[in-house]
C-alpha cells in the first residue's frame, strides 16, 4: 500500500500559522541543477572543487542538499560551468540567495548537532512525514513533558538550562503540524511505545491522549504495531519524508544515538518505502489504534498497569 493523499482538503482548527522558511527546498533544487550543469561539462566534483578551490566534500554537500553556498561561490560555480546566460543566472543565483538563508532551528545551534540540521531543514518542508517509531513516540508528536524526560535520559549529568533548550526546540518542531501548509505525518508505533511508561503514570496518560487528539486531525495518522504482528521491523526508527516539489526524490532519514544516516539511492529508498507499507498493513487501524491509546492512558491514569497484550 502506497500512502499518497492526506484525508481532507485543509487542516483544521484556528488561524493558520505562517510557515516558517525553510531551505531544504531551494538547496535540493539548486543541488541537483548545478550537479547537473557539473556533469554536463563532464567535471567530476574535485574538478569543481580545485577550480573553486575548496574541498570536494563541499561540493557533495552542495549538490546533494545538505547545506547552502555562498552565493558568490555559486556564481563562481556557474562561470566554470559556463552558464552566461543572465536569466538563468538570475533564478539560480536568487535560490542560492533563499538556500543559504539560516532556518529557524539556527537558533538552537547551541543544542543541535550538525548531523540533525538537514533533517530539521526537511522536516519543516515536508508536505508528507511517513514514520515508524519501535521505542518512543515521535518527536512532532511528543508533549512538552514527555519530551522533557525523553532527552533528558542519555543526559543525567547535562545542564538544566541545556535540557530546557532541546525541549523548547522539540515543542518547536511540532508546531509544523498547526500550519495549514504543514505536512501530512503518518506514524506507526510499535506496541512497546505503549508499554514504556517515561516519566511515570501522569506524564504517559496525558502523552497517549495526546496521541488520540493528534489522530483525530485530518492530516495526522496513527497506527499502533501490536506485540502480535511478531515483527522485528528495523533496527531503529526511520522516517520517510516526501517534499512538495514534484521533481525532488523522497528521502530516507535513520537515526541513530549520536548520529543519523541519510538514504537517497532509488534503491534503498524503494526498500525503506515499502518496509512502511508493510508495518502499516500490519498494524492495527486508526480506529482501533484509537482505542488501544484511551485505554493504555485510562490505565496509566488509575495507576494500573497498561501491559494488556493486544
Amino acid at each position: 500500500m502506497h500512502f499518497s493523499e492526506p484525508r481532507g482538503a485543509a487542516h483544521t482548527g484556528g488561524a493558520a500559522e505562517p510557515a516558517p522558511t525553510s531551505p531544504a527546498v531551494p538547496r535540493l533544487i539548486l543541488g541537483r541543477r548545478l550537479q547537473a550543469l557539473r556533469r554536463a561539462q563532464y567535471l567530476s566534483r574535485a574538478e569543481a572543487a580545485e577550480a573553486l578551490r575548496v574541498d570536494a566534500a563541499v561540493v557533495a554537500r552542495l549538490e546533494r542538499g545538505r547545506t547552502g553556498a555562498p552565493v558568490r561561490d555559486v556564481a563562481d560555480l556557474l562561470t566554470i560551468y559556463g552558464v552566461v546566460e543572465e536569466a538563468e543566472r538570475e533564478v539560480l543565483l536568487a535560490l542560492a540567495e533563499r538556500a543559504d538563508t539560516p532556518g529557524w532551528w539556527h537558533e538552537f545551534d547551541d543544542v543541535v548537532p550538525a548531523w540533525l540540521h538537514p533533517y530539521l531543514g526537511l522536516e519543516q518542508a515536508a508536505s508528507v512525514i511517513r514514520c515508524f517509531e519501535p521505542q518512543y513516540v515521535p518527536g512532532l508528536l511528543q508533549t512538552e513533558e514527555y519530551a522533557r524526560h525523553v532527552v533528558s535520559l542519555p543526559r543525567r549529568r547535562a545542564d538544566q538550562a541545556e535540557l530546557e533548550r532541546r525541549v523548547e526546540l522539540r515543542v518547536r518542531r511540532g508546531r509544523v503540524l498547526d500550519r495549514r501548509s504543514g505536512p501530512h505525518l503518518w506514524a506507526v508505533l510499535d506496541e512497546a511505545v505503549l508499554r514504556r511508561p517515561v516519566g511515570g503514570p501522569a506524564v504517559m496518560a496525558a502523552q497517549l491522549r495526546h496521541l488520540v487528539e493528534m489522530g483525530d486531525l485530518p492530516h495526522v495518522t496513527v497506527q499502533v504495531l501490536p506485540f502480535s504482528a511478531g515483527l522485528a521491523a528495523t533496527d531503529g526508527p526511520c522516517t520517510l519524508l516526501r517534499l512538495p516539489a514534484g521533481e525532488l526524490p523522497d528521502t530516507v532519514y535513520l537515526e541513530q544515538l549520536r548520529s543519523a544516516r541519510y538514504v537517497e539511492t532509488p534503491e534503498e529508498v524503494e526498500y525503506y518505502r515499502h518496509l512502511i507499507d508493510c508495518l502499516v498493513t500490519e498494524s492495527e487501524s486508526p480506529s482501533v489504534s484509537r482505542t488501544l491509546l484511551l485505554e493504555a492512558a485510562a490505565a496509566y491514569a488509575a495507576r494500573r498497569s497498561p501491559l494488556r497484550t493486544v
